[in-house]
């Protein structure tokens, strides 16, 4: 079985949206196009408020990815270990679709614990072999500025975990708001990160937070790119469905 591709957008924000399209219908818009879209909270003395906790719950449900909040020291642990559980989530769904076109309505959760065991190996190899392609987001509104330092750290750590896959992992980097647009890129689609000390020069502070106008842009960066196929798209080929299936009994049955 070929090795599937990844898409991830990954929002890093302390705050509110309050500019353009709703980072809520971004995220669908996202999802639909097999882009998962994570979203992590940055504290500082909990100014984030519940307005800002449900924004972010809502658009990591929308875009069928995950979400968490956590202050800018945890932050580097945080994106790498978001990362990680999204991509398992996402495989996880593909295998369990794939069962019950097999087994029935049944799927993975009535196997024998032995089978389950077994595909759940199968779902961890497949998360380390299979290509990443990340687009993390940062908010450089101007209550973001004390935590920069943490987000450029979270990079470069990121950076260092992608290398430590066996599959091929890719990132870029935006900021939000743009200087004459939503978003600026950083740093553009690259295997070695290693333009972070870029993110802090020549930002365009700003009190807007257009977190949906910049998710809408970032899946114009997947399709400017012209990335190899992702995991929705790949499993809607009927001839590679067959190889799916065909993988799964062997490894099942």
């Amino acid at each position: 079985m070929k090795e599937a591709t990844l898409r991830q957008i990954l929002v890093v924000t302390d705050g509110c949206s309050n500019s353009g399209i709703s980072p809520v219908a971004a995220a669908a818009l996202a999802r639909e196009q097999g882009i998962t879209v994570n979203v992590i909270g940055v504290i500082d003395k909990s100014e984030l408020g519940e307005k800002g906790e449900r924004e972010i719950r809502d658009i990591a449900e929308a875009g069928g990815g995950l979400c968490d909040i956590v202050y800018p020291q945890q932050l580097a642990q945080t994106v790498q270990m978001l990362t990680r559980k999204a991509m398992t989530r996402t495989i996880h769904q593909v295998v369990n679709k794939e069962l019950k076109e097999i087994l029935g309505d049944s799927g993975i959760d009535e196997l024998a614990p032995d089978k389950r065991v077994q595909v759940a190996g199968m779902v961890d190899d497949l998360g380390e072999k299979s290509s990443l392609n990340v687009v993390m987001l940062v908010d450089t509104s101007g209550s973001m500025k004390p935590k920069l330092s943490a987000v450029q750290q979270a990079i470069h750590d990121f950076s260092i975990s992608l290398h430590s896959r066996s599959g091929q992992s890719r990132m870029a980097v935006g900021s939000f708001p743009g200087k004459q647009k939503h978003l600026d890129i950083r740093i553009p689609w690259t295997e070695k990160v290693q333009q972070a000390h870029q993110l802090t020069s020549d930002l365009a502070m700003s009190g807007i937070t257009p977190t949906g106008p910049a998710i809408v842009e970032a899946i114009a960066l997947f399709e400017q790119d012209k990335l190899p196929s992702t995991l929705k798209d790949r499993y809607t080929d009927e001839e590679e469905n067959d190889d799916m299936n065909g993988s799964l009994r062997d490894h099942v049955f």
